[in-house]
């Protein structure tokens, strides 16, 4: 659904990001919230959508799944993919998405920044650009990653990825203790996020990193130094560090309820939803299969079935958290770790008109972009 000119969008309740506003109205122009205003303020003949009995809220951002529909990115990375990826998020609640591709070969690096590009250059939306999570990881916690493709970077090879993919990678998952501080630097100078993963760090590795240039963490708990009494690893300097931001997949398989909970209550706004999620292959380096609700590679849990709003759910049912926060960690805090919050993940004036139409349920009614 586009909105090119003014609309005025109404709803039961509009939940912004921050607080809820009930019988209110969104006043657009060219795609941007220009106004909220009580719909009492409003003609009724003048509601371009109305939507009386349901809630409107940011629409969320999945900045790490794979592919989906049979369509994995590294296996076919070409913009049908993404095409593809952008719709099944969309059906789980997310306009913006990041694609991702898992350590793989330079070659398939290469086709996949292509591809999102092309998609872009040709006007794709809801794609922000693409992830790459490895070959820079530590061995030792690659998870169902490629042993024989993961290695430590050098300058050289780094700013080689970098110039091929300007302004289409968005974000490196790599190890702190496999990289310099020159490698991390120059990454950050291409404006590329740098996020803690598949990492053996230490604690004190850990937070070093954090305070030099590594801003996100991935999938907190799962591959990485786990917290120990004598020794807290990268899940206890990620609690303890004061800025760090760390994604989670809440699926119930990846990470126990109770534990989300927990990082919850030390994290607050630092802790954000990913969905983690693959799709059934049979080709390339990850041959994906479905065992119940999630997905296996070789025997080793190798990404979700989730979507978005099901994730969200999840974490108002089973982990006993607010509907307000689920929201947020699945909008507010994705568009901050992006450096894109002055647009996405909230209604404000002056954000793009990215929304969600819920029931009173929670489900999805409508995608508004």
């Amino acid at each position: 659904m586009n909105h090119k000119s003014q609309k005025i969008i109404s709803a039961g309740r509009i939940f912004t990001g921050e607080q809820w506003l009930n019988d209110h109205c969104l006043v657009v122009s060219d795609g941007i919230i220009t106004d909220i205003i009580p719909r009492s303020d409003i003609p009724a003949e003048s509601l371009t959508l109305d939507y009386p009995d349901d809630i409107l809220c940011p629409a969320f951002i999945d900045i790490q799944l794979y592919g989906a529909a049979g369509r994995l990115l590294a296996v076919y990375p070409d913009t049908k993919t993404l095409e593809v990826i952008r719709d099944y998020s969309g059906a789980g609640g997310a306009w913006l998405s990041l694609p991702t591709i898992a350590t793989n070969t330079r070659a398939c690096m290469e086709k996949c920044i292509d591809a999102v590009r092309d998609y872009m250059a040709t006007g794709g939306e809801g794609i922000a650009g693409i992830h790459l999570e490895g070959p820079w990881i530590n061995p030792v916690k690659r998870g169902a990653h490629i042993e024989a493709l993961i290695h430590q970077p050098s300058l050289k090879e780094v700013k080689e990825i970098l110039d091929y993919g300007k302004d289409v990678i968005r974000m490196i998952t790599l190890a702190p203790e496999q990289c310099s501080r020159e490698v991390v630097d120059l990454i950050r100078s291409y404006g590329v996020i740098c996020s803690a993963g598949h990492s053996n760090a230490s604690y004190a590795e850990a937070m070093q990193a954090f305070d030099h240039g590594f801003t996100t963490v991935t999938h907190l708990y799962n591959a990485m130094s786990a917290l120990q009494h004598r020794a807290p690893g990268m899940v206890g300097a990620v609690m303890d560090h004061p800025s760090v931001m760390a994604s989670i997949i809440p699926d119930g398989h990846h990470v126990d309820y109770a534990a989300i909970r927990i990082a919850k209550k030390i994290m607050g706004e630092r802790l954000f939803v990913i969905t983690d999620a693959v799709t059934e292959s049979h080709e390339g380096y990850y041959p994906h299969q479905p065992a119940g609700d999630k997905f296996e590679s070789g025997g080793i849990l190798s990404g979700s079935a989730l979507t978005m709003l099901q994730a969200a759910h999840n974490l108002v049912e089973k982990a006993g958290l607010e509907w307000e926060e689920a929201i947020r960690m699945c909008s507010v805090y994705p568009a901050r770790v992006l450096q894109m919050d002055h647009l996405y993940g909230r209604i404000a004036k002056g954000c793009l008109t990215k929304l969600l139409v819920l029931n009173k349920n929670y489900q999805l009614k409508d995608l508004i972009v």
